[in-house]
């Protein structure tokens, strides 16, 4: 690991540079974007029976939003305050109070009608319930009856017919690192995370290119880098804060570069409430945007790739880093060869871009000194997630942009859980760590004092598609334990996923609130544990943000719900029932005893164990992994990794559609309209030019579908490739496909191809055949 260590927040300049405004008119006034003061005025009305507590979480508490790793109201890039409106909107789930109890126990009809916005506003979860088939209604259950049961239901059946999710939401190290053990101590490897369907990719592609499974490097490295390419993210809408950082960013005169099907407004300028200037007339955030087709990043970093080596050769040394790909790298004969095996029509029409646009990109990276990469979902949720990722690996690699100042590849996370899930087991590829090899494998048991189950564990798509299995398989799921989540609206084929649940025997929801997927059906039982939000925590908790740095946030002072528990407490009470003889090795008195633990079982967390007072915080692994280019690989040197251009499977006369979020943090949505550009849930983002070519107008009712599912929206035209359209996420899921998942990751697939027609000409159509043919004619192009 690195020894360089990081040097804390910078001074940010507070002398204006009108060059970067986006208008003289004060406060954006008459153009389209977030009104941040209205929202907060707003987020603070609807917290105004619980202020005093709401003002401790914020100046307090580390953010359970995004992470980027604010603790209060600070954080270790940028001196001065930091408040985002996607911290400001989860403040609810934090501070309401309990559901009434005509509420809970309503006619699971009446439940049923509402959204998981609507829930959400209902109230916190006071008490254990259980709903049993055939009853309209929750009936209360003591914790004693409710884990009984759950208990003796694990000890009738094999343990690889039950498993565990746990998702991002506010949860901790400690209660992830908890529900991993138990786990094994369980016999279980069925254990799985939310980061399976956004980071998956980035983790197995960063260890196998860099033997590494997080960011190399830190925000700060953003503020004076050469260029600073946002990839497949759209920071500004789903990380506010990071605003702040590329401001930053472009007084030191760094190069912003987007690439992205969509033109995204949020990325091209943004009013960031926190600094006075921006405040007032906003600031330019893009240099360039490179539209690429969706599904075209890795023809489009070939051609970059491919152009350094046409460099090369008129005049060696002018595109790539011979010094360092001499002493820290592997593989560059095979890349070359591979890259030069394609020709550029091809890479044109994959990427969407012409060979003077890849080229210019190309120039600008071989002249530059330093860059940071960073990305997010629109690289990684593809069948070839992992793929993309190592191409961005193979660019860094290629010109030494890695363990140095401004430098370095950066998965930027959407939630401030998810990071340390993996890290502290609760996968089923790793243990604490270090991956599931013998060697770890061996090491953990004897922390634990237990032998850990050797099996390959499922992932989560994979487990609920086992509870479609015979009765008889020895992977039919019987039982499935979630803290958190809704894969209703978070997994593709949302008809699909309720079947799955609705085969579970016995389906245990664990969480702070109601969502959709609490009222659908189970087999025998659908049980519901009331949990503690990360600031009721008993000893405080910890997370680890983007940057690796490991937050301590203390319990906070404020009203209880009476019932609830802590998540970890949960597992350790449940895994005490099930196996009571050796209850002695799965206990824990308090959260500091865990995080004792942690720091044994996981080395790179080693200090974990010293953080007990609000603003306690340590980055493991030092400012950059892979510190002068060292990587901890067994060699010690990065690996350039080949790969083919995958098949996009797109027919001509048809699109390629993508999923994207509006206002909403992960699946919960807080406006139906979107700040940004002023689509609603239901618009079908494409270009004016595809409208023209099919008779289509802005605001017509039009039809997407497939052979998975048809969407009915409203064409909005907006500044997208043309040929691609995107619909919001989870709305859209209904067009993407069950059962596909990235080959090394896991992750599912969120692109598909789709035909769009009119609503008028798709429902005129007197053949009730016409559906059929369609999607026919549409799979057989693509196949």
């Amino acid at each position: 690991m690195g020894k360089t260590k990081h040097t804390g927040p910078m001074k940010l300049k507070k002398n204006p540079d009108p060059s970067l405004w986006v208008s003289k008119v004060p406060f954006g006034l008459g153009k389209i974007k977030p009104h941040h003061i209205r929202d907060t005025v707003k987020v603070a009305w609807e917290n105004k029976d619980n202020l005093p507590y709401a003002t401790r979480i914020l100046t307090q508490g580390v953010c359970d939003g995004c992470a980027l790793g604010v603790a209060g109201l600070q954080d270790q890039t940028l001196q001065g305050p930091h408040l985002c409106t996607t911290r400001l909107n989860v403040l609810r789930l934090n501070t309401m109070p309990e559901m009434k109890h005509e509420v809970i126990h309503a006619d699971i009809d009446e439940l049923r009608k509402k959204s998981s916005t609507e829930l959400r506003k209902l109230g916190r979860i006071p008490y254990p319930l259980i709903r049993k088939p055939g009853e309209k209604k929750f009936s209360r259950l003591s914790w004693d009856n409710a884990l009984d049961l759950i208990a003796e239901k694990m000890k009738k059946i094999d343990p690889k017919q039950y498993g565990f999710y746990l998702t991002s939401r506010g949860i901790t190290n400690e209660s992830y690192y908890t529900a991993a053990k138990v786990a094994r101590f369980l016999g279980t490897n069925n254990i799985d995370n939310a980061s399976r369907i956004c980071h998956s990719p980035s983790k197995t592609a960063l260890t196998r290119s860099l033997g590494i499974g997080a960011s190399s490097c830190n925000y700060k490295d953003w503020i004076g880098t050469d260029v600073l390419v946002f990839w497949g993210s759209v920071a500004a809408n789903n990380q506010p804060v990071s605003t702040k950082y590329m401001y930053a960013a472009k007084r030191k005169g760094t190069k912003i570069i987007i690439i992205n099907p969509y033109y995204e407004p949020s990325m091209e300028k943004y009013w960031i409430p926190s600094i006075a200037e921006s405040a007032l007339f906003g600031t330019k955030i893009a240099d360039d945007v490179y539209q690429v087709n969706i599904g075209g990043d890795i023809a489009f970093m070939h051609g970059i790739m491919k152009h350094w080596f046409e460099m090369e050769e008129k005049a060696p040394g002018s595109a790539i880093n011979h010094d360092f790909i001499r002493e820290h790298v592997n593989g560059l004969a095979e890349l070359k060869e591979k890259v030069q095996s394609y020709d550029w029509e091809t890479l044109e029409k994959s990427a969407g871009l012409s060979k003077e646009r890849i080229e210019e990109l190309a120039i600008v990276l071989a002249k530059s000194n330093s860059a940071v990469f960073v990305w997010s979902m629109g690289l990684t949720q593809h069948r070839f997630g992992t793929d993309n990722v190592s191409q961005v690996a193979n660019l860094a690699l290629l010109q030494g942009f890695l363990g140095r100042e401004h430098c370095g590849v950066m998965p930027i996370r959407g939630h401030s859980g998810v990071q340390g899930s993996g890290e502290m087991g609760a996968d089923p590829f790793v243990l604490p760590g270090g991956g599931f090899t013998d060697q770890n494998v061996d090491r953990v048991e004897k922390v634990w004092g237990f032998d850990i189950p050797r099996w390959q564990g499922d992932i989560v798509g994979v487990s609920l598609e086992n509870a479609l299995l015979p009765e008889e398989h020895e992977r039919k799921l019987k039982l499935y334990y979630m803290s958190g989540g809704n894969f209703l609206e978070t997994m593709p084929n949302p008809d699909f996923v309720k079947q799955c649940l609705e085969s579970v025997d016995i389906r245990v929801h664990q969480d702070i609130i109601f969502n959709t997927s609490t009222f659908v059906d189970a087999k025998e039982a659908v049980v519901v544990l009331p949990a503690m939000t990360r600031y009721e925590q008993p000893g405080g908790g910890t997370s680890t943000s983007t940057e690796r740095m490991v937050y301590f946030s203390p319990e906070i002072k404020g009203p209880r719900i009476e019932e609830a528990r802590s998540e970890w407490e949960i597992y350790v009470d449940l895994a005490k029932r099930v196996n009571p003889e050796q209850a002695h090795l799965i206990d824990f008195k308090d959260a500091q005893e865990i995080r004792e633990e942690i720091a044994e079982a996981a080395p790179n967390y080693d200090g974990i164990q010293h953080l007990k007072e609000k603003g306690d915080v340590f980055q493991w692994g030092g400012a950059w992994l892979c510190e002068d280019g060292v990587c901890p690989t067994p060699d010690g040197k990065g690996n350039l990794i080949t790969m083919d251009l995958p098949e996009l499977r797109k027919a001509e006369g048809h699109f390629y559609v993508t999923t994207r979020r509006g206002k909403q943090f992960n699946s919960m949505i807080y406006s139906d309209q979107d700040p940004f550009n002023q689509a609603e849930r239901y618009d079908v983002l494409m270009n004016k030019k595809d409208g023209k070519k099919y008779g289509i107008e802005q605001g017509d009712a039009i039809v997407v579908y497939n052979k998975h599912g048809l969407f009915h929206g409203k064409a909005r035209f907006v500044d997208v490739k043309p040929g691609n359209i995107q619909v919001h996420w989870p709305e859209g899921n209904v067009l993407i496909p069950k059962g596909v998942y990235e080959q090394y990751a896991g992750i599912p697939e969120y692109n598909t191809a789709v035909i769009v027609e009119k609503s008028e000409t798709f429902h005129a159509q007197k053949d009730t055949k016409y559906l059929e043919k369609r999607i026919e004619e549409l799979e057989m192009e693509v196949g």
